[in-house]
Formats: structure tokens, sequence, C-alpha cells
């Protein structure tokens, strides 16, 4: 199915790819505002903090989003969904075949060595 997403399941993921990052951007912004609220240690800790916070969310984001093509789709959406942003009534608006290959590939995840438990 990588690289095979049907037409209508492409027009849904055109939709829903930016409404997910922007609900991935507010929440990498919430992070960092209680990070920066929380006021612990001094200046020069809180902005190493923020740094390396905002370091991994760009990295968390080019995994998940800059990808943009059709060929990609799928796996973005599997990343999305194991980064908890994709809801399940979101999954649903896919067809039935896109839905069963992103809940494949996310329950992969169980058996990678080292992986934490989900939630």
């Amino acid at each position: 199915m990588l690289g095979n997403i049907p037409e209508s399941d492409w027009r849904h993921f055109k939709r829903v790819h930016q409404v997910l990052l922007e609900r991935f951007c507010q929440r990498a912004l919430d992070d960092l505002a209680a990070m920066l609220r929380a006021r612990q240690g001094s200046a020069h800790d809180q902005y190493r903090r923020a740094y390396e916070l905002l370091e991994r969310r760009d990295e968390e984001l080019a995994r998940a989003f800059d990808d943009f093509r059709r060929s990609t789709a799928v796996m973005q959406l599997a990343i999305m969904r194991r980064m908890g942003l994709l809801s399940d009534e979101e999954l649903r608006v896919f067809s039935e075949q896109t839905q069963q290959t992103v809940r494949g590939m996310n329950s992969l995840r169980d058996f990678e060595p080292g992986a934490a438990p989900r939630r």
C-alpha cells in the first residue's frame, strides 16, 4: 500500500496535513511556554532547555511533515498517529485499507527494541 494511496485518501491527507501541522506547532509552543513559566535555573539554563526543546520538536516536525508527497502519505499518517496528533475520528475519514496500514505500522512499534510502551 505504501506509495499507492487512493486518490480520495490523498485529498483527505492534504486537508488534514495542515490541521495536524498547526496542532503540532501549538503543542510545541505550549510546551515551551510551560517550560519558560516554570523559571527553573538560571536564564542561561532556561535558554539552553528552550533551545533543546525546539531542536527536538523541529526534528519531529521534519520527520512527520516535511516529505509531503503522495508516495509518503501513509508513512506520514502513521508517524502523526504515533505522535498522538491524528485522532481516531480523523483516521476514520480514510479508506479501510489506509486505516489498516496506518494501524499496522504503528503496532510494529511495539516490537521495536527499546521502544517506549504505547499509551
